[in-house]
């Protein structure tokens, strides 16, 4: 059985503005500190933009262990500066879809959540990169966006997950079909033209979404993006599809088109906002890729996520075979 992490020096850092930050702030503190985990500095963040410079400064002073109280937004904005510092990142699942810790089989309990900190062992997942941006879950175009938008802050708190669906029931009112061009750059597949499209996605994690599975097989440690395109269809092709989100064995669909890759540019023409693990920060047209192993990270000693094989490197998209 894998040894529990022992860190020397901790930080806690939580976004008071996620759904259950505020009020879970001081118990995580005095959780943490009680079962002796070495928290030098805690800092309730209220302004989310301040996120990546408070846990840069963390890192950046020697902490070799940084937990992160968030939603998936939260934990996406930090994660490259924790990626290849040396430091393990802790999580403590505060959001409203908390779709890593589903990934991870992290407990979304705050009590288990610290529990699992103190009696965890470290493995190391993949990132997506959009851009260079960051990203754990998914990267998406079209009806997400939409969704994303009409997720307002008050209906996240007011309704929790249930806000999703009635997100997507409101942005799918209102979405407009468009095109895409799927290029390969490792030469893994020929290129696509897709038309008359309800949504591309393209994943790093297996959840998305508050819960929906991006494919049956998708993981965070396979070193692979999943990439899926939703054709526009007619509703009651929709309703199918969406019976199946849960387990994504929607990629079976005939409207649907699913592959795995190590790397995608996804044109579109005009340009269209990406969303980016729930945030809408670029537009296309960008090329997706694996940074393997990026991220050291805390998980449940049961959790079958990830393992720790501590092979960090990015994905090579020439072609060629990866050195070793």
């Amino acid at each position: 059985m894998p040894s529990p992490f022992r860190p020397s020096r901790a930080a806690l850092v939580v976004n008071t503005a996620s759904r259950r930050g505020a009020d879970a702030y001081e118990e995580a503190h005095e959780r943490l500190v009680a079962a002796g985990v070495p928290v030098e500095e805690s800092y309730p963040v209220t302004d989310a933009s301040r996120l990546s410079e408070t846990v840069e400064h963390l890192v950046s002073d020697g902490v070799d262990l940084v937990v992160v109280g968030g939603g998936d937004g939260t934990i996406s904005s930090v994660v490259d500066v924790v990626a290849g510092s040396g430091a393990v990142l802790g999580v403590l699942p505060l959001g409203t879809a908390n779709d890593l810790a589903r990934t991870l089989e992290l407990p979304t309990d705050l009590a288990a959540a610290c529990d699992t900190i103190v009696e965890g062992t470290v493995v190391d997942i993949d990132l997506g990169r959009v851009g260079g941006l960051p990203f754990l879950n998914v990267a998406s175009l079209g009806l997400s966006v939409g969704v994303t938008r009409a997720l307002s802050p008050v209906l996240k708190r007011r309704l929790g997950p249930i806000a999703y669906p009635l997100a997507a029931l409101r942005a799918y009112r209102s979405h407009e079909p468009f095109s895409a061009e799927l290029v390969f750059p490792a030469g893994d597949h020929e290129t696509i033209r897709l038309d008359g499209l309800l949504q591309v996605a393209v994943g790093n994690g297996r959840f998305y979404g508050g819960g929906n599975a991006v494919s049956p097989t998708a993981g965070i440690d396979d070193h692979l993006l999943d990439v899926y395109a939703i054709t526009q269809g007619r509703l009651r092709e929709h309703v199918s599809i969406a019976r199946f989100l849960k387990d994504g064995s929607f990629v079976q669909h005939e409207n649907v088109t699913h592959l795995t890759t190590r790397a995608v540019e996804v044109r579109t023409d005009p340009d269209l906002p990406i969303n980016v693990d729930g945030e809408v920060v670029t537009s296309t047209p960008q090329t997706f890729t694996v940074d393997r192993n990026a991220l050291d990270v805390i998980v449940p000693v049961g959790s079958t996520a990830a393992r720790a094989d501590g092979r960090h490197r990015e994905v090579d998209v020439s072609g060629d075979a990866p050195a070793a």
